[in-house]
């Protein structure tokens, strides 16, 4: 799955989970979960998912794949493509989907067995769905590498809500668009003109900022972020604070190579001169859903928002053996 069509599901959902909590502006105690089952939220939230689920099944096939040749059932083998920044990406977006359909789930009164049922069931179910398209595609096809992803995403979540009733370490994602004609100026590259250069990145991750925030492997950043407080209830930690562990990877101008055709060449960049590579983060976080507030309606924004890692000073590792600190990372 694509960066655009993993973050197009959970912008989905993120949607239908605010959108099911704010039916009612005058009544903010809408916003909490009832204390036993009401049945008008639970249609609610049911005929929500299943038109969302539905006419994003749709639109995902009109966009991505009717333009291409259909199959039978195929596997593809994509370890290692994209420097597995993908399969990050997809360990956020079933978790998050996870968390996000339980939140949906409690908000109608369904008990915690039940609501983490429905969370991992229909977490998988939606992702699953992508990788069932991929699998009739020429294009693309199933991979198991994508789908054990997925469950690592859902179990993260049912494992923490199982064994602690609440999520102490949660994905979240992090991205800035890259400044490719500056990254090309300090590459020194002399076996392409920036134009190619710059043209290669466009078709790969858009040319506008939101398209190139969600499509851009390069600029993408997924975190593992663990609340302090809950592991060490005695510390002087404040609630809200994390410490979180990230992973990217840069100068990816293909799946596994720099390397493409255009109409008239063959064209290959040097690995010695513009070396693709992996980077591992360590950084300060902020946990927002922790942040202590009365407003039902403030505790659910910022519930959205605590899938974005906070920008916070960060240790950069990466496989060339350097060590950088960023004063703020984005």
């Amino acid at each position: 799955m694509s960066a655009l069509r993993s973050n197009a599901i959970i912008g989905l959902f993120l949607f239908l989970t605010f959108n099911s909590f704010c039916q009612n502006k005058d009544n903010l105690s809408f916003f909490n979960p009832a204390e036993k089952l009401d049945n008008k939220r639970l249609q609610v939230v049911v005929g929500t998912a299943a038109f969302s689920y539905t006419g994003l099944s749709i639109a995902l096939y009109h966009a991505w794949y009717k333009k291409y040749p259909s199959s039978s059932f195929h596997f593809f083998n994509d370890w290692g493509e994209w420097n597995n920044v993908d399969k990050a990406g997809h360990i956020f977006s079933s978790h998050m989907q996870a968390s996000l359909l339980y939140k949906s789930a409690k908000w109608t009164g369904l008990n915690e067995s039940k609501s983490i049922l429905w969370a991992s069931v229909l977490s998988g179910v939606s992702m699953t769905t992508v990788e069932l398209m991929d699998a009739f595609s020429n294009q693309w096809g199933f991979s198991v590498y994508d789908s054990g992803a997925n469950l690592m995403g859902i179990g993260l979540f049912v494992t923490q809500q199982i064994a602690w009733r609440e999520q102490r370490i949660v994905m979240k994602v992090s991205g800035w668009p890259n400044d490719y004609n500056g990254m090309y100026s300090k590459s020194q590259i002399n076996s392409i003109s920036k134009l190619d250069f710059v043209a290669r990145n466009e078709n790969l991750y858009g040319s506008h900022l939101a398209e190139q925030v969600l499509k851009d492997y390069n600029s993408q950043t997924i975190w593992l972020s663990a609340n302090l407080k809950s592991f060490f209830p005695q510390s002087p930690f404040p609630s809200w604070l994390n410490i979180a562990a990230g992973y990217g990877a840069e100068n990816m101008l293909g799946g596994y190579y720099n390397k493409w055709s255009t109409s008239d060449q063959q064209i290959t960049i040097n690995p010695e001169v513009f070396p693709r590579y992996q980077q591992y983060y360590l950084a300060l976080d902020v946990d927002f859903s922790r942040i202590k507030t009365q407003s039902p309606f403030l505790k659910t924004v910022l519930s959205v928002l605590n899938v974005l890692k906070a920008p916070t000073p960060a240790i950069e590792l990466n496989s060339l053996g350097e060590v950088q600190f960023h004063l703020i990372f984005l």
